[in-house]
């Protein structure tokens, strides 16, 4: 009898351990699992915040109305920081702290996660998909931290090749914020200039508030830059083109990356922004808005937010879809270590980004292409693609 009793007690104690863990995964209930969002839904990045969460919120709709996933409803919480980094680990620290989000999605900006970094890896908090192309959104520990496309600095170098082989363009420039996304694109532009049979020549940084650029591109132009780099906001990216024009200096060639890419930049009345190029992960929305895929998100997208669907709206619904087939993939006993194993073990093609979508455990960057566009007419044109 007292080994009878010995075994329960001990049966008792595994079960209950057992059922503790499933009770400890943060964000996760019976009927429930909450992701959190750290978001620029009214600074400078407000153009690629808002419809990104728009974006998401409808695939997350669509899919809490057809019953969730394993019996589990998404809820997600957004949180503006307005890019400004004071109001980032304030949101951050909400999310994790107090709402115990099991994941963020769709974070915007690269010194915002770095910080985000600090509260999250403590916990084991999975950063899914964040909004920046940075190298650094992949720093050891790496476990918890999930990429969906190419980095700045592998754009960077991706759109000065080609215009260095496509116009015999030698001379490059810079113009930054002085953070960690000025920096990487900044870095790379002086890095692989040579490389690519280039020479660095001149730099300027500036505001995140900057709005008036007439000294900084009369000083690039004495200096003869022929590719200018940008790593600026999306309004100050816009003005500095239009301002080159205004003063004359058409023959130049000015470089955004993915953070530049967005259909309110070519739409500028009067062709300002015609010329501009952008090198990014993916392919421009408008682009191929009568192909099945785009245009089916179109739809739905501007009939639930009676707003034209953008190319991060897109961005957005692919990666609230990339969760979702994850914790699908997870099952129904949903802990850390199944949804990691689900998110390294995705493999699929994505009609809506028309692109190969594939993690593993050893590598956490899902999509590798790099494209090369040009705005003409108010669209971005792909002219390449790596």
């Amino acid at each position: 009898m007292k080994k009878m009793m010995t075994s329960l007690f001990a049966g008792a104690v595994a079960l209950g351990m057992a059922q503790a863990a499933v009770a400890q995964t943060q964000g996760v209930s019976d009927t429930e699992v909450v992701l959190g969002s750290v978001n620029d839904l009214s600074g400078i990045f407000a153009a690629v915040g808002v419809p990104a969460v728009n974006g998401a919120n409808l695939k997350f709709d669509q899919v809490n109305a057809a019953g969730g996933i394993h019996g589990r409803q998404i809820r997600f919480v957004v949180e503006d920081h307005a890019y400004q980094l004071p109001k980032s680990t304030q949101a951050y620290n909400k999310l994790i702290n107090r709402d115990q989000v099991f994941a963020n999605l769709l974070s915007l900006g690269t010194p915002h996660n770095l910080a985000g970094f600090q509260l999250m890896d403590p916990k084991g908090v999975f950063n899914i998909n964040p909004l920046t192309a940075a190298r650094e959104m992949l720093k050891e520990p790496v476990d918890n931290k999930f990429t969906g496309f190419s980095s700045y600095y592998d754009q960077t170098t991706a759109g000065m090749r080609y215009l260095a082989k496509e116009y015999g363009l030698t001379k490059v420039c810079t113009m930054y914020l002085p953070t960690d996304f000025g920096l990487e694109i900044s870095n790379a532009t002086k890095e692989q200039a040579e490389s690519l049979g280039m020479t660095f020549v001149s730099e300027t940084t500036h505001k995140p508030d900057e709005q008036e650029f007439v000294g900084a591109v009369q000083k690039l132009r004495s200096d003869g830059c022929e590719v200018v780099t940008m790593a600026l906001g999306v309004r100050a990216g816009i003005t500095v083109v239009g301002t080159a024009k205004q003063l004359g200096w058409t023959d130049v060639k000015f470089l955004a990356t993915s953070a530049g890419f967005l259909e309110a930049v070519a739409a500028v009345p009067g062709g300002v922004t015609d010329g501009l190029y952008a090198a990014s992960g993916w392919v421009d929305l408008q682009a191929r808005r009568d192909d099945p895929a785009p245009a089916k998100f179109i739809a739905e997208y501007e009939a639930a937010f009676g707003q034209p669907a953008t190319g991060f709206a897109m961005l957005g619904y692919n990666a609230a879809d990339t969760v979702v087939r994850a914790l699908e993939a997870a099952g129904p006993d949903l802990t850390q270590d199944s949804f990691r194993a689900a998110m390294e073990g995705l493999e699929y093609y994505s009609d809506l980004l028309d692109t190969q979508i594939k993690y593993s455990p050893e590598n956490h960057q899902g999509a590798n292409d790099i494209t090369i566009s040009v705005v003409e007419n108010g669209l971005w044109k792909l002219v390449g693609r790596e």
